[in-house]
């Protein structure tokens, strides 16, 4: 028993304990990490179909028992990548102007959903099958629109805009025509396109388009 002054009771001042060596994260958070790891390439290389417990906890070199009991089931893994892909301290790149960021922001989709294996690719199909990815999803994509905000915010600021420009409207017209190319159409990756859907996105916004004088006009 130690009093306040860090004597004991014997009044002998105490040893100093030994100094404790932690390692970053501890065992449990590099478990997770080299499964949420095999969980991405199972899902990039082989898809949602071939997805199951055992081949994570093989590629991952991790105990079936463990992943079994912290994960449960396909859908548990697939949330927690999705939990995992949201905890980050990704910002959307300030360029200086409100076109050079839509484009900018385009072309990190574009590389992401073009890339092979695509594992943001195979999320969204995942999403269609699996209700834990659904969630997983939607609350990775409210979370990535609210950070993508600032771009608006920042074109107001810079005069581009005007003040009362709805930013999550403004935000799907610029990014959706990427989707559609190489999701819905399977249109090869065209290096103009970010650009492009960025530049039209900027026209509609300028005029006000995304505004609420311009939604009485249409």
């Amino acid at each position: 028993m130690t009093s306040s002054a860090g004597q004991t009771d014997s009044g002998e001042t105490p040893a100093p304990a030994p100094e404790v060596r932690r390692r970053p994260g501890g065992r449990t958070s590099r478990t997770r990490a080299r499964v949420l790891d095999a969980v991405r390439a199972e899902l990039g290389e082989r898809g949602y179909d071939a997805l199951t417990l055992d081949s994570v906890a093989a590629r991952a070199g991790v105990h079936r028992a463990t992943v079994y009991r912290r994960w449960r089931d396909v859908g548990g893994l697939l949330a927690d990548l999705l939990a995992a892909t949201g905890d980050d301290d990704w910002q959307p790149r300030d360029t200086g102007s409100l076109l050079g960021d839509l484009t900018a922001l385009n072309e990190e989709n574009q590389e992401a959903l073009t890339a092979r294996p695509s594992v943001a690719a195979a999320l969204l199909a995942a999403s269609f099958r699996s209700e834990e990815a659904e969630r997983g999803l939607l609350r990775l994509w409210t979370d990535r629109y609210a950070r993508c905000e600032v771009i608006v915010a920042r074109a107001v600021a810079r005069g581009e805009l005007p003040p009362d420009t709805d930013a999550r409207r403004l935000l799907v017209a610029a990014t959706a025509p990427l989707y559609h190319q190489l999701m819905l159409l399977r249109t090869p990756p065209d290096p103009e396109l970010p650009g492009q859907a960025a530049r039209t996105a900027v026209l509609a916004a300028s005029a006000g388009a995304f505004t609420g004088a311009g939604e009485a006009v249409s």
